[in-house]
């Protein structure tokens, strides 16, 4: 029965494509047409051991940042280059408020085997917002990608654990240097007995030069954190 009225939806009301819009026959996600499937560019090895900066070629070994210990996270790894399709997926969430990407996001998170290179954590924090910023948007999309792409560690994620405490210039119109000092003792926690001696995955939508993560990261370890990894869904290289 279900899968009836599943087929009456998509005929009433024709799925389209993530990406392109294009005529889709199943509502069933990922929502991305042959092309659109084929165009997702997925971050593979060779990369950073630390930081998950990919390079052309040769082996996974650790980048000069990393090797500088320039980063306060443990581990971080990116899903897929930012970059159409997802890139438009990204913006869509976050300015325009289209949510109907989740199970899509999700759906090719779960497929990429990307979540076997990552230890089970005890919470899941989502890089927070302003609460300024909060109230513009109506929503926080790191929080919402958390829940979408980690269904079975759900009741893992703490949304008020981590807090901005102060509204910042948006790092997508600062560059590397301006970012960095822009985060400066942004971020804070509600209540630091919670993280001592755990196991943290920060979530956030894309990792640019990891200033933004890397402040989050400073925060928690000083809060005495055993581990930080760092999941983002896209990484743009442009940064």
């Amino acid at each position: 029965m279900t899968s009836y009225f599943e087929a009456l939806k998509d005929l009433l009301f024709p799925p389209l494509c993530l990406g392109c819009e294009r005529r889709l026959y199943s509502s069933q996600p990922p929502l991305f047409c042959s092309g659109c499937l084929t165009d997702l560019a997925f971050i593979r090895s060779p990369c950073c051991l630390c930081c998950g900066v990919p390079f052309p070629t040769g082996v996974d070994h650790l980048c000069g940042d990393c090797l500088a210990q320039r980063y306060a996270f443990d581990f971080a790894r990116s899903l897929l280059y930012y970059q159409p399709p997802i890139s438009t997926i990204i913006r869509s969430l976050k300015f325009g408020g289209r949510l109907t990407g989740i199970s899509t996001l999700g759906a090719i998170t779960a497929r990429s085997g990307l979540m076997g290179l990552f230890g089970e954590p005890d919470i899941i924090l989502p890089v927070p917002l302003h609460l300024d910023r909060l109230r513009e948007r109506g929503f926080n999309q790191a929080l919402v990608i958390a829940r979408g792409c980690f269904p079975q560690w759900k009741n893992k994620i703490e949304a008020g654990l981590l807090l901005r405490r102060r509204s910042t210039i948006p790092q997508s119109l600062l560059a590397g240097k301006e970012r960095r000092g822009n985060l400066k003792k942004v971020f804070g926690l509600a209540d630091v007995s919670k993280v001592v001696g755990k196991r943290i995955l920060l979530v956030d939508d894309v990792f640019t030069t990891g200033s933004t993560v890397n402040e989050c990261g400073n925060v928690l370890h000083s809060a005495g954190v055993a581990r930080v990894e760092v999941f983002t869904l896209a990484r743009s290289l442009s940064g």
